[in-house]
């Protein structure tokens, strides 16, 4: 007599997510594939500058200053690319963020969970560690960089070593990076605002408010004239940005809610996709082939030889040092994992039979490149204390290197296992 097969206890996660949400996931991935690519060649060269004899041309140029100082907008250029270039990437967030809040992963407590859940233990666990080094001791106001994900730098070595896995990892992967960036701007915009000066911050309201009401109102034109928005848009959301940045809140939150303030529908729930998803096609490029690698090229400059930046012998004992890559190293993928595991014995779930926890230990690998975000993150902490600061990105690039190998091994094995599987239905099909 056959046996039956045994049915999971509780949901099933990591399904197979829906035809049109799979083909979503996938172009974005591809998108960010690329400027993986240059972001990674941007902080080579960045390291190659800062280590040469032309060390001293970059650091003119990094900190060279311009801007209107009345506005306080008297920045030098590695500013300017943090602060600014940046914007773009975090609009971007923003409309991811509202785009998943409201037709994608994060609509409903049953899809959210397991990411949700997943992302605030790779916040907590990194910082944790990050403080069990440095408690006590100077440079423990940075217990939030190991806590950041960067998306692109991660999709770069999935693409490369993980081309079969299957679709809900990498849609997991993504939701677990969104709600990441979240984390990691609330944290910015909270614990690391030391004075707000509320007269810029309400007179905000004014272009923050406009921006939001010529989006829903005039969605179509903007939608069909694409100066339109840089005409009309771009120097509403400047002044916007520009009154954030005067208030003393680091100026990417004003990116994020003027994401956040672009309509994702036309009309109702079935009317089709709005001027979001038109704003996301025609700036991610602009974000992930030029802003992001600016940025990169601007802040991975450390000085690795020579007499000033990061000194390699010293950071093996700096607390700083040590709490990042552990942060990253470690405590990205067990605060993942954990949550996850424990996601599953609460609601007694199972995993897809699809997918195995050495898969979820990959993906919480690469969660551990943080990059981008700890960058700035490390910038706003340590900016005053070249040598702190340098030390401090001489961590996260090392960290975020190993993350990304350790990753790519267990990836490109299991790579090979799902390409056979799929090799193996192919010509049982055929039969």
């Amino acid at each position: 007599m056959p046996t039956l097969p045994v049915l999971p206890r509780g949901p099933v996660l990591f399904q197979r997510g829906s035809p049109d949400e799979t083909r979503r996931v996938t172009e974005l991935l591809r998108k960010e594939t690329v400027g993986g690519f240059l972001l990674v060649g941007a902080a080579v060269a960045a390291l190659i500058a800062a280590n040469s004899p032309l060390s001293g041309v970059y650091e003119t140029v990094r900190d060279t200053r311009i801007g209107y100082a009345p506005w306080h907008l008297d920045l030098t250029l590695g500013q300017w690319a943090s602060d600014g270039l940046l914007a773009i990437f975090f609009f971007l967030v923003g409309l991811e963020l509202k785009r998943e809040f409201t037709l994608g992963e994060l609509r409903s407590p049953r899809t959210a969970t397991v990411p949700v859940v997943a992302a605030i233990g790779g916040v907590v666990a990194p910082a944790l560690i990050y403080l069990a080094f440095t408690a006590g001791r100077a440079g423990a106001d940075g217990w939030a960089i190991p806590t950041a994900t960067d998306i692109a730098f991660a999709v770069a070595v999935l693409a490369v070593v993980g081309s079969h896995l299957p679709s809900a990892l990498r849609l997991f992967l993504l939701t677990l990076a969104v709600v990441d960036d979240l984390l990691a701007i609330t944290i910015i915009a909270v614990a690391y605002t030391a004075e707000v000066h509320w007269g810029p911050l309400l007179l905000g309201l004014v272009p923050l408010a406009l921006f939001a009401f010529l989006t829903h109102r005039y969605a179509a034109a903007f939608s069909r004239h694409h100066l339109a928005a840089w005409l009309v848009l771009l120097p509403i959301g400047f002044a916007f940005w520009a009154l954030v940045h005067a208030s003393g809140i680091h100026a990417t939150i004003a990116s994020v809610l003027l994401g956040f303030a672009v309509p994702v529908l036309k009309g109702g729930p079935d009317s089709g996709s709005g001027l979001a998803e038109e704003f996301e096609h025609r700036f991610r490029p602009l974000s992930a082939g030029f802003a992001v690698p600016v940025f990169a090229f601007m802040a991975a400059g450390v000085q690795v030889v020579g007499s000033s930046g990061a000194d390699p012998a010293a950071a093996l004992t700096d607390p700083v040092v040590l709490g990042i890559a552990a942060g990253l190293l470690l405590g990205k993928p067990l605060g993942i994992l954990a949550a996850t595991w424990g996601v599953t014995r609460l609601t007694r779930s199972s995993l897809d039979p699809a997918i195995r926890w050495v898969d979820l230990l990959a993906v919480s690998l690469l969660a551990g490149i943080g990059f981008t975000v700890s960058l700035l993150i490390a910038e706003i902490t340590f900016g005053g204390a070249p040598g702190a600061l340098g030390n401090a990105k001489l961590a996260i690039l090392v960290a975020s290197t190993a993350a990304a190998l350790a990753a790519g091994a267990i990836l490109a094995a299991r790579n090979r296992r799902y390409r056979a599987l799929e090799e193996k239905a192919a010509g049982q099909s055929q039969r």
